[in-house]
C-alpha cells in the first residue's frame, strides 16, 4: 500500500485482529466442504485475489434522477479528490486498482501530475469515456439533436475531435481503451431516418477508429433508451454487433447490465458476443424497472452470477480470446458512495467465485443428456454456495480489510474530508 493510504494502515490491522479468529473459523469450515466437492479453497482465494473491477472517477460523486440530486457531504470537487476517494476504496475492498476516467469531467492540465498521484495511491487508469452527450460551456455547436450521428457535418467532426482528444489524454496517462456512448436517438416518430443515422454515427466513429492506438481497445456502448426515449442509434446488442463489426478488430460490445429491457437474457448475449468475438467489456450495475443504475448485486445477484457463468466458460473454453475489461458503473443517489462501490465490487467479485465453483464436466455431461433438473441443480449448487470467507480472506491476505464498510465507518473518512470540502448547494436534476 502506498504511503499516500487514506485510511490508517494500523486502523485496519486493529479491526482485523478483531474478525480474524471468526474468519479463520469459517474459512476452514468452508474448505473442508469444498474439498468434499474437490475443490481447494486456497486456489478460489487466489483467484479472488487476482480479480479487479475499474471504479468511474464520476461512480464516487452522489447521483441524481432527472428530477433531483440531493447533495452529499464531502462530495470530491475535482479528479484529485475523485481518486482520494477511490484510494479509499482500493485501500479496503482490494478489488478496485484502476480508475476510468470521464473527458471532459475530468480533464486537467497537468497530466503528468494526475498520473504520478494516481500511482501514489496505487492506482491505474482503465478505459477513457468520451462524453458527448450533453453540452460544454467552450464547445461551439450544440448535441441536443445527436452528435456522431448529427445531421450536421460540422457537429459530427466536433464529437470526432472530443474522442481523438480522449485518446490523446489517456495515452498519456497509461490508458489502453476508449468507450463510446452517444446519447443520439429520437423522441418522436419519423424525427430522423433510422438507416441514415446510423450510416451517419458508422461514418463518423471510422475517424475515431482510424486514431485508436494498435494496442488499444475501442468499446461501443449499447442502451435500449434514454435521453432518447423514441429510439436510440445504438440501442441494443445487434446494433452494437453490426457497428463493431463494420469499423474492424479494434471495436469490440461493451455490455452494461442496466441497459436492457427487464427481464432480458444478458447472459446469452454475452455467450453470443464471445463466441463471435466481440465482446468487450462490461459495465455492472443493477436494474429493476430499466437503466436504474442501482448498485451491483442489490436486486438481482443470480443474474449477475450467471453472467459470470457464462464468462467462466469462456474462458475455459478459449483462454486465448478471452480478455474482457471489468468496470462499475452506478448513480448513487442514497448511499455513501464509496460505500456502494466497496459493496458492488465485492458482489461482482462474489459472482466470479462462485462461478468458477461450478462443476463444468458434471454441467456438460447433464446438458448432453439432456438432464434438464441435474443441470440447473448443478448451477444452484454453486451459487447457494456462500463464498464471503474466500472473499474476505482475499481482502485479508492482499492488506484490505476483513470487513471494509466496518472499517471505513470506524475510520470517519467521510466526516474527515467534510471539513475541507465545503457542501454543494441546490438540488438540481441530472445524473452525474
Amino acid at each position: 500500500m502506498s504511503s499516500q493510504a487514506p485510511i490508517s494502515v494500523d486502523l485496519i490491522a486493529e479491526q482485523n485482529d478483531v474478525g480474524i479468529a471468526a474468519l479463520e473459523s469459517d474459512y476452514s469450515a468452508l474448505g473442508t466442504q469444498l474439498s468434499r466437492r474437490g475443490i481447494d479453497i486456497d486456489v478460489l482465494t487466489k483467484a479472488a485475489v487476482d480479480f479487479a473491477v475499474a471504479i468511474p472517477s464520476w461512480g464516487v460523486g452522489t447521483g441524481g434522477t432527472r428530477f433531483a440530486r440531493f447533495p452529499g457531504m464531502g462530495e470530491p470537487r475535482n479528479i484529485f479528490e475523485k481518486l482520494a476517494d477511490c484510494a479509499v476504496i482500493q485501500q479496503l475492498g482490494r478489488a478496485t486498482p484502476t480508475v476510468s476516467l470521464h473527458i471532459p469531467w475530468d480533464k486537467v492540465d497537468d497530466l503528468s501530475e494526475l498520473r504520478e498521484i494516481a500511482s501514489g495511491y496505487g492506482l491505474g487508469f482503465d478505459a477513457m469515456n468520451s462524453n458527448t452527450f450533453q453540452d460544454q460551456d467552450d464547445q461551439n455547436r450544440s448535441y441536443k439533436f445527436g452528435s456522431l450521428s448529427h445531421t450536421d457535418a460540422a457537429v459530427r467532426e466536433q464529437a470526432v475531435a472530443h474522442n481523438l482528444e480522449c485518446i490523446e489524454i489517456g495515452k498519456a496517462l497509461g490508458s489502453r481503451a476508449l468507450t463510446v456512448w452517444i446519447g443520439d436517438g429520437t423522441n418522436f416518430p419519423g424525427q430522423q431516418s433510422f438507416t441514415r443515422s446510423f450510416e451517419r454515427y458508422l461514418d463518423a466513429m471510422k475517424s475515431v477508429y482510424a486514431g485508436v492506438p494498435d494496442d488499444w481497445k475501442l468499446f461501443i456502448e449499447h442502451k435500449i433508451f434514454e435521453p432518447a426515449f423514441y429510439s436510440t442509434v445504438i440501442q441494443d446488442w445487434g446494433s452494437n454487433y453490426l457497428a463493431a463489426t463494420e469499423l474492424g478488430p479494434k471495436a469490440s460490445c461493451l455490455v452494461d447490465l442496466g441497459h436492457h429491457a427487464p427481464n432480458v437474457n444478458i447472459e446469452m448475449i454475452v455467450a453470443r458476443l464471445f463466441q463471435f468475438g466481440k465482446l468487450g467489456g462490461f459495465h455492472f450495475n443493477d436494474s429493476k424497472y430499466g437503466d436504474d443504475d442501482l448498485d451491483s448485486g442489490s436486486i438481482n445477484p443470480y443474474q449477475l452470477f450467471l453472467v459470470f457463468n457464462e464468462l467462466v466458460d469462456a474462458k475455459r473454453r478459449a483462454p486465448e480470446k478471452f480478455d474482457p475489461a471489468y468496470m462499475l458503473d452506478q448513480s448513487h443517489n442514497v448511499t455513501d458512495p464509496i460505500e456502494s462501490l466497496i459493496a458492488s465490487a465485492i458482489e461482482v467479485q462474489r459472482a466470479y467465485v462462485q462461478a468458477l465453483l461450478v462443476d463444468r464436466t458434471a454441467l456438460e455431461g447433464y446438458q448432453n443428456e439432456n438432464d434438464v433438473m441435474m443441470a440447473n441443480r448443478t448451477l444452484k449448487q454453486a451459487y447457494n454456495t456462500d463464498v464471503s470467507p474466500i472473499l474476505a480472506m482475499a481482502r485479508q491476505k492482499s492488506g484490505g480489510a476483513i470487513d471494509p464498510i466496518v472499517a471505513y465507518r470506524k475510520a470517519g473518512y467521510r466526516a474527515d474530508v467534510a471539513k475541507i470540502r465545503p457542501a454543494s448547494k441546490g438540488s438540481g436534476g441530472g445524473i452525474v
